[in-house]
């Protein structure tokens, strides 16, 4: 009896082993990636953009990377309409003076919090991060309804946005998003990031992760982006972005 357990259990130790070897390996589970780089995609309180971060592990405990990020800035107090005097106008934002995008180049740490076990899961790093920011504002053109000698026939022509000549009533809409690129302004400023990243990528040889907190753009020369608002010197937003890259060494 002793003799057919014995048997028994070396032949299920046998399909155990076999069995695993058919299972998919991660290679990678037991090395350190000491590089990385990714791209990602960021939703904040006032608009969206895209990401780029390089990056290496200067201890088991924290990792340094420099990054890029093209983000949107739109006003809280912008609302989209239409001219309600005409059945086929153009929707546009009313007040809007300028499309305002934010180039950032940034230097960042995170600070292992919590590592993920060697089952799986969620590895967690608390991040902070500072650096230039660029705020490049295009003027906004519209249609403008200018009368002409016929009765209720009326001109389109298109129009810097001028918040002392066009109203409700003589805007048509947006005129193409192309028109004012040659009229582009500049605004360099600062800018600082604090948050968590959540890595909960199967495997150590690729990038997923999900990246929560606050930014902060300073700039010394307002900003401008709705007419006869409060100077906007500063944009405070919440954020959340996705990344996904490789590791390697």
């Amino acid at each position: 009896m002793r003799y057919f357990l014995f048997i028994i259990s070396m032949a299920l130790l046998r399909f155990g082993v076999l069995a695993q070897q058919d299972q998919p390996v991660d290679t990678s589970a037991n090395i350190v990636m000491l590089k990385e780089h990714s791209f990602g995609i960021i939703f904040h309180s006032q608009g969206w953009g895209f990401n780029f971060h390089k990056g290496k592990n200067i201890t088991a405990f924290s990792k340094r990377l420099l990054g890029f990020e093209f983000v949107e800035m739109k006003s809280p107090k912008q609302i989209r309409i239409i001219n309600p005097y005409f059945s086929n106008s153009k929707s546009y934002v009313y007040g809007k003076l300028n499309t305002v995008y934010l180039l950032r180049a940034q230097y960042e740490v995170q600070k292992l919090l919590t590592r993920k076990p060697y089952w799986g899961g969620v590895e967690l790093r608390f991040s902070y991060s500072g650096g230039a920011s660029l705020g490049i504002a295009k003027p906004v053109y519209l249609y403008i309804l200018t009368p002409t000698s016929d009765f209720f026939e009326y001109q389109i022509t298109e129009e810097k946005y001028d918040p002392e000549a066009h109203f409700v009533d003589n805007i048509f809409g947006r005129a193409p998003l192309t028109r004012g690129m040659d009229e582009i302004g500049v605004y360099p400023g600062l800018h600082a990031k604090i948050g968590l990243s959540f890595d909960y990528g199967v495997y150590k040889s690729k990038v997923k992760t999900l990246d929560a907190g606050i930014a902060l753009d300073v700039f010394p020369e307002p900003v401008p982006i709705m007419a006869n608002n409060e100077p906007d010197y500063y944009f405070l937003t919440f954020y959340i972005g996705f990344s996904f890259g490789k590791r390697y060494n």
